[in-house]
């Protein structure tokens, strides 16, 4: 303000942040005048939390481009090209994150109302395939320190680039395409180049050639690590190792088969099969057990997809502590964070977890999915941004059933839910022959 002679210089260690350096560069003007006019310093709005059931109640997509998403009890709003965090302020929610701040709006009988207009509360139905020009090109590009997404949206080629921002992506010709005008990079095109297998290679953004990241297992392929101890080692080692020993009171062990619930909700035990990531035969019996509580509520999950036509599939339940021990120290100290340390236990110990997929009642087929079931790639994150539209949908839809039957998903893996009680429940170190 050359005017009052007065300036302020705000600077941030963070990426895309204006929003943030804006409202305090603000509110520091605001200081200073009122210091230089002797006025009462300005305070500061405080917003609150949104708590969590009004968070789960107004999760949903309005209108055509807005998503409301529950995160772990916390709210967030979606609207291209970015994610905003939502907090309150007095009876209205108010966007008030490092990507946005100040868009005010009020939910109520499934209407979303803000200065934008009215935007109705619309049912998300299962999107199609990508069409086949673009599923060749939909993966990841770039370095660890700058990843390139591409993905496929509501029938669209997508860009996530620069970590936060998304953009659709206009086709201008075969393997051409172009960001919208209003993007980090107004109207510059990306040129994919493909190999003889019809896959993208490389993203050429205006000259930067962002390689393709060959994260992904081959189609179709399971992924497998490289064991750190033969298995034979790792077993013996395993079994003659204790489980931790826990203090406090623990309710009675009571495992259940899950089938014997419902005979419909499906089976696919990885471990007793070589088809696993370790490619190694953990089971001797192909079954699935949970505590009765948690299988109870895996029942109501599984009806519950039932109306909508999907069933339940269950790689693993309830897993022996030796067994966790042997995936321990079987894996790679920078993939550690896919298994669970056996010094704590896993809740597959407790028989509180319980690792899933979907199927469709009419066919009995897989239903598609971000990545394959074990694979240690960011790719198993539940908040992956990649893959389609059909693959995301599924996965959305598998979190939101299990969380309304009383489980939470596992940060790191789309597929792994524990059971809310889990805590009441002791380690468990049975082979499956020993259960009663």
């Amino acid at each position: 303000m050359p005017d009052q002679e007065i300036g302020v210089a705000v600077v941030a260690n963070l990426d895309a942040v204006n929003p943030v350096v804006d409202r305090i560069a603000a509110y520091a003007l605001d200081l200073v005048l009122a210091s230089k006019n002797a006025s009462p310093l300005p305070t500061r709005p405080v917003y609150a939390a949104v708590d969590s059931v009004t968070a789960r109640a107004v999760d949903g997509a309005y209108g055509e481009d807005i998503e409301l998403i529950e995160r772990n009890g916390e709210l967030w709003l979606e609207k291209e090209p970015v994610r905003v965090a939502v907090r309150k302020d007095d009876n209205v929610f108010v966007t008030d994150g490092r990507l946005g701040h100040g868009y005010y709006f009020s939910v109520s009988n499934d209407t979303l109302t803000s200065s934008d207009g009215r935007s109705g509360r619309r049912f998300t139905h299962r999107p199609m395939p990508p069409p086949a020009e673009q599923q060749g090109l939909i993966g990841e590009y770039g370095w660890d320190h700058n990843v390139l997404y591409v993905y496929e949206s509501k029938g669209r080629l997508h860009a996530l680039i620069e970590w936060f921002f998304e953009y659709p992506l206009e086709r201008i010709a075969d393997d051409l395409y172009r960001l919208p005008y209003n993007s980090l990079y107004a109207e510059e095109t990306i040129r994919f180049v493909r190999d003889d297998n019809g896959r993208a290679t490389e993203a050429n953004l205006e000259g930067i050639v962002f390689e393709r990241r060959n994260i992904e297992p081959e189609e179709g392929a399971v992924f497998k690590i490289i064991p750190q101890a033969p298995i034979d080692s790792l077993r013996r080692r395993a079994m003659a190792a204790t489980p931790p020993d826990e203090k406090g009171v623990f309710k009675d062990v009571d495992l259940v088969d899950l089938t014997s619930l419902d005979e419909t909700i499906k089976l696919d035990i990885r471990y007793a099969t070589r088809n696993n990531f370790m490619d190694e035969v953990f089971y001797t019996q192909a079954r699935a057990f949970l505590q009765r509580p948690a299988a109870q509520a895996l029942l109501s999950a599984h009806k519950s997809l039932n109306q909508l036509g999907y069933g339940l599939v269950v790689y693993d339940g309830y897993r022996p502590w030796y067994i966790t021990k042997m995936f321990y120290d079987a894996t790679p100290d920078n993939l550690r964070h896919f298994v669970a340390n056996p010094a704590n236990g896993s809740r597959h110990n407790r028989g509180c977890a319980v690792d899933i997929g979907l199927y469709y009642l009419s066919s009995g087929k897989i239903a598609t999915s971000v990545s394959g079931y074990d694979e240690f790639t960011p790719r198993a994150y539940p908040d992956y941004p990649g893959g389609t539209s059909e693959a995301r949908y599924h996965r959305e839809l598998l979190r939101d059933v299990m969380e309304e039957a009383g489980f939470t998903v596992y940060e790191a893996e789309w597929w792994h839910f524990d059971f809310k009680e889990w805590y009441h429940y002791p380690i468990v170190n049975r082979e499956f022959e020993n259960l009663n």
